[in-house]
């Protein structure tokens, strides 16, 4: 037994020297690298790189840009399945141990000294946290000790529950995504709720290798680890056995997802990366940005649909082009046909870019029936029938050619195609749009940007033609010339000679002989009538009565561009360049009744826990906002005095005295009990137009540039455009609220048509980018018209009439259509017409009435005309 005694007190004292050792090394480690390693309170202060995040004004998801694919989660919102998954891949003892598992760490040192391989690193979740945010991944001894080391200094400093959490934010987890919820929308396109058991461990088995193992990668290889990870799960009674089956038994999905996108508003997102990258550099991209814009996603939809359809049906009006490619089938060695699988098919089909609703496919045979057999990327084996290939060809912008007798005069074997499907004539043959086409929603009342589309599909080309084009708006830019012309002595029933017209103007290149789309010439008509139907001379002679330089002084106040106004005549017929999104900023003057606000997209940006870093504060259309007659009459009081009495610098009192006293206003309801005003005013939003005495005292009022009579004449000559004019295919709409006008450019090159209501303003424009003609018959009214129209009809529906008020200062006249002038009572043949007070034209005589033709003698006469 002595001996036993012998063994057993060296055994023990060689345990305690070892242990002494151990703990010797461990102290003088601690103080040879602690003045070295980071603190771990820093990690408190660590800001996890998250990308921008742009949404819509109704809270829907737009884009997600940045580098890193994150979004931060607080423990209680982490599924226990994740948690469990995690802990049984990586570290089953994490909430036993201190910081470091002696028991990994003695598998890794015996695995060192029998393999000679640091393959098991022994490491813990919170080592692992440790050397993310702190260290490298080099494997040396020293970085494993100050791994272990700053692994203790954590567990001091936070708790489990905040270890891990901060961990399973952190982790990088392949394809971009860093954290669990950017994995569970990178692999599986669901929230961390949602994950099924067999998903979270897949997610878990990535962190060993996430280049290697994630799902997307190879496929065979997460298998494999998903195995480990459930295995483990079982073990450790995470799971149960009929659990464990059924997820093992779940193949593995090899697809990646994209952020849970609500809406696809790609020209939008860029405007505001744009704008946020100039605002705060590139931390846009890492910082967790959110921007709330003012977009409505029902109207965004609506603008997306409208324009995708209205360039598809001009490219159906004018002929198939042919096949992107041909002969896709064909051996290039053989020249003999091959037969390929659907796998195959798809490899041959997958360099070719993917377009919104355009379904790539290749044409497989042509039958007797003359149906075509298709294969359909990403969907199958597809029969498109002869009706859904029956489409003339293209041979110029203006011509189609004959009617085609055959399928095979279409598309052959070996072809690849486009098709379009609908629900009722299934497969159609179809291509993507040479044209390119625009739409641009705004808010009279603020300007806010309510849906933008910049051409037919983003990835086809990311030139945002709703803002950065500069287009000639032809005839849509009439009203305000007309508008000039009203606040220049002009009226609605003012003849002008519609008649030929040459010009020799050392502004112009050349003589100009401007032209009626008609060809025809009207003679005397009066300005409503023009504008109804677009007729050029009188625009012409509109502009040469107004005057160049008060036209243009009157339209720079509706903030267009300079390239909108060149300082020719040309000016009358919308020669200049212009954005959609200009044009359509210019007609809110219109439907606000004459204010000009500022547009803007960005209407709030969030960071972190909901601090708000902006929020707009637009000028807004206020009628109220501008003083009444008796403030009018203080303020010119106080202006005349101080004008007599410079050198006064002490405020004096001033007293108005009015007639009667001013009542309480009626616009903010009436409430019971503090209580019920606290609870209703949580949620009150009163408009301008609903309590605009209230509101006033809250909003910035936009600057007005006309009078609300001059907006209203507009409106309401605009209305008839649509009610008999180039705009009656807006009739369809049904609503008698709605004023609007067409334009086309020279050569047919731009088709537009821009319309509003007192709550809606939008404009459309459809043109090729490297200017063409759009082909014969193409015109506002055929081309850009019925984008407008089918945006309109899902904008409006269900909305309530918007008709403009008419303003106190427009009074209604019987007239003689003929002379423009007031008629005589009893004159039968008398039309009504509305004007501003105070600029009536003359009582009807029995001579004819004045018809304008020329330079107005009163007015700038800096063009040399020639009739």
């Amino acid at each position: 037994m002595s001996l036993w005694i012998r063994i057993l007190a060296v055994f023990i004292g060689l345990a305690a020297t070892i242990a002494l050792g151990l703990v010797a090394a461990v102290t003088g480690a601690w103080y040879y690298f602690k003045p070295g390693l980071p603190s771990a309170e820093t990690l408190r202060d660590v800001q996890l790189q998250t990308p921008l995040r742009i949404y819509t004004r109704d809270g829907r998801l737009m884009d997600q840009i940045g580098e890193k694919r994150r979004t931060p989660v607080e423990y209680p919102d982490i599924p226990p399945v994740i948690i469990n998954a995690f802990l049984a891949a990586e570290d089953d003892r994490f909430f036993e141990h201190p910081g470091f598992d002696y028991q990994g760490i003695t598998r890794a040192a015996l695995n060192l000294m029998m393999t000679g391989s640091r393959s098991q690193g022994g490491s813990t979740i919170t080592q692992q946290l440790a050397r993310v945010y702190f260290l490298t991944r080099e494997r040396t001894f020293v970085r494993k000790a100050k791994e272990l080391l700053l692994a203790m200094q954590i567990e001091q400093e936070f708790s489990k529950e905040e270890i891990l959490t901060l961990y399973l934010n952190k982790i990088f987890l392949g394809q971009r995504a860093y954290g669990i919820v950017a994995a569970a929308e990178v692999y599986f396109g669901k929230p961390l709720i949602d994950l099924t058991v067999a998903e979270a461990a897949t997610i878990a088995g990535i962190p060993k290798a996430p280049s290697k193992l994630n799902p997307v990668s190879n496929v065979s290889r997460a298998t494999e680890r998903r195995a480990y990870v459930l295995r483990r799960m079982l073990e450790l009674d995470f799971i149960d056995p009929p659990n464990y089956e059924l997820a093992v038994g779940t193949p593995v999905v090899s697809r990646l997802h994209g952020p849970r996108v609500a809406l696809r508003a790609p020209w939008v997102s860029e405007m505001v990366r744009a704008e946020m990258v100039d605002r705060f550099g590139l931390s846009a991209y890492t910082d967790g940005y959110a921007v709330v814009t003012t977009i409505d996603s029902r109207l965004q939809r609506a603008a997306d649909e409208a324009t995708r359809t209205a360039l598809l049906e001009y490219d159906r009006r004018h002929g198939y082009r042919g096949p992107i490619a041909r002969d896709l089938l064909t051996d290039l060695e053989t020249g003999e046909g091959v037969e390929l699988s659907g796998d195959e098919l798809n490899a041959l089909l997958a360099p070719y870019p993917a377009y919104r609703d355009l379904h790539l496919a290749v044409v497989l045979t042509v039958a007797d029936d003359d149906s075509a057999l298709v294969y359909v990327r990403d969907h199958g084996l597809a029969t498109v029938p002869w009706d859904g290939l029956r489409w003339s060809p293209y041979v110029n912008d203006n011509i189609i050619g004959d009617p085609p007798k055959s399928a095979a005069n279409v598309v052959s074997p070996g072809d690849l195609i486009h098709l379009l499907y609908t629900a009722d004539e299934g497969w159609l043959l179809a291509q993507l749009p040479e044209v390119q086409g625009a739409m641009v929603a705004l808010d009279p009342q603020d300007g806010a940007i309510l849906a933008l589309t910049g051409g037919f599909d983003f990835s086809a080309s990311k030139f945002n033609r709703a803002v950065q084009s500069r287009r000639q708006p032809g005839s849509s830019f009439k009203p305000f010339i007309y508008s000039a012309a009203l606040d220049n002595g002009f009226t609605p029933a003012t003849l002008v000679n519609d008649a030929p017209v040459v010009f020799d103007d050392e502004n112009l290149e050349d003589t100009w002989r401007p032209e009626n789309y008609s060809g025809r010439f009207n003679g005397p008509t009066r300005l409503r009538e023009a504008l109804v139907r677009s007729l050029n001379l009188v625009s012409v002679r509109v502009l040469l009565g107004t005057g160049l330089g008060a036209a243009v002084r009157h339209i720079e106040a509706f903030g267009l561009p300079q390239s909108a106004l060149p300082r020719d005549t040309s000016l009358a017929l919308g020669s200049g360049g212009a954005a959609p999104l200009d044009v359509a900023a210019g007609y809110t003057v219109f439907a606000n009744g004459g204010f000009r606000p500022q547009s803007y997209l960005m209407e709030r940006v969030i960071i972190g826990d909901g601090e708000e870093l902006y929020v707009a504060e637009p000028a807004v259309a206020c009628d109220a906002c501008e003083p009444d007659a008796a403030e009018l009459a203080v303020q010119q009081a106080l202006a005349a005095r101080d004008a007599a009495d410079p050198g006064t610098t002490q405020p004096r009192p001033v007293t108005i005295v009015t007639e009667q006293p001013v009542a309480a206003t009626s616009e903010v309801p009436e409430y019971a009990n503090v209580a019920q005003m606290s609870a209703h005013g949580l949620d009150w939003r009163p408009t301008v137009a609903e309590a605009p005495r209230f509101v006033r005292n809250f909003v910035t009022p936009a600057e007005r540039v006309v009078s609300a009579e001059n907006a209203y004449l507009i409106y309401d000559m605009m209305r008839d455009v649509i009610r008999r004019g180039t705009g009656r295919r807006a009739r369809e709409l049904g609503r008698s609220d709605i004023a609007g006008k067409t334009g086309t450019s020279n050569d047919r090159r731009d088709a537009w048509f821009s319309g509003f209501n007192g709550d809606l303003v939008a404009t459309a424009w459809v043109g090729f980018d490297q200017e063409r003609s759009l082909g014969a018959g193409e015109e506002g009214s055929r081309t850009a018209l019925p984008m407008w129209k089918y945006f309109m009809a899902d904008a409006l529906a269900d909305a309530p009439d918007a008709t403009i008020d008419r303003p106190e200062g427009i009074v209604t006249v019987r007239i003689d259509p003929e002379t423009g002038l007031v008629a005589r009572s009893g004159y039968q043949g008398a039309i009504f017409e509305i004007f501003e007070a105070g600029h009536l034209p003359d009582v009807q005589t029995e001579e004819p009435g004045p018809i304008f033709s020329g330079t107005d003698p009163g007015t700038e006469a800096d063009e040399e005309t020639l009739f």
